[in-house]
């Protein structure tokens, strides 16, 4: 892959955290016919399923069924989806995890990269998967640093510096979650919505994040000017910009 062809990685805790925090951004990628990889660190099996623990079901089955709830989501979001099956709770940051990260990061060449907040104090599966995100993205852009199987990079699996952003945490007042950047999601919210509704494990979280982009929505439409003429049901997603962006103007 290029090193300029535009490519979303986005890293996730667990297999729904993608479709909620960051479902209209990864359609939006996909619909402009960018490539998109999602990287799950665990099913979520057995911090994020209670209503399959509570059937009765097997770990073995909880995992099988998140992953192809998870893999439908991908699909309706129109991108490309692969675990590493770390386990959660408490999903645990390790050199062997971070250095299978530096392998997607190589791979899938990203120029934007989408994961948790550094901050949750319901969650710390969520911001060790950020930290180990962080980690794996400054590794990949090292020459000297191995691949996983121990071989050293060719020059051009090498990545460049792409920009992180943090998605919105659940309790985003809780987790000292700012936005500075809103994602106008209207074009793509009903990809978002269909994905959504592939994780009926997590049926009680469809109607807060639908919520959630109305609500988002609101605040582009105030934040975006007078002149736009944004539709009242325009639908949005909140983000944290990591590291400055660098321009040639400011706009």
């Amino acid at each position: 892959m290029s090193h300029t062809t535009p490519s979303l990685l986005v890293v996730s805790a667990h297999a729904g955290d993608f479709v909620w925090r960051a479902g209209g951004a990864i359609a939006a990628a996909a619909m402009r016919g960018e490539q998109v990889t999602v990287v799950c660190l665990s099913y979520g099996e057995r911090g994020e399923s209670a209503s399959q623990w509570l059937q009765g079901k097997s770990l073995e089955e909880i995992k099988a069924l998140r992953r192809s709830e998870a893999e439908a989501a991908a699909a309706e979001l129109g991108a490309e989806i692969e675990f590493l099956d770390l386990g959660d709770y408490p999903l645990v940051e390790s050199q062997g995890a971070i250095a299978q990260l530096v392998d997607v990061f190589r791979r899938t060449q990203p120029t934007v990269v989408l994961t948790h907040a550094l901050a949750d104090p319901y969650n710390e599966d969520h911001p060790a998967a950020a930290r180990m995100a962080l980690r794996a993205r400054v590794l990949a852009q090292a020459i000297g640093v191995q691949n996983s199987d121990g071989s050293f990079p060719a020059r051009d699996e090498i990545i460049g510096a792409p920009p992180v952003f943090f998605f919105e945490p659940h309790q985003s007042e809780q987790c000292d979650f700012k936005p500075n950047l809103l994602l106008d999601i209207t074009e793509a919210f009903e990809r978002k919505r269909r994905a959504m509704e592939c994780m009926p494990a997590q049926k009680h979280m469809w109607s807060y994040y639908t919520d959630l982009a109305v609500r988002r929505g609101v605040q582009v439409r105030r934040n975006a000017g007078p002149n736009l003429g944004l539709p009242h049901e325009t639908k949005g997603e909140a983000y944290v910009r990591f590291l400055p962006q660098v321009t040639g103007e400011l706009s």
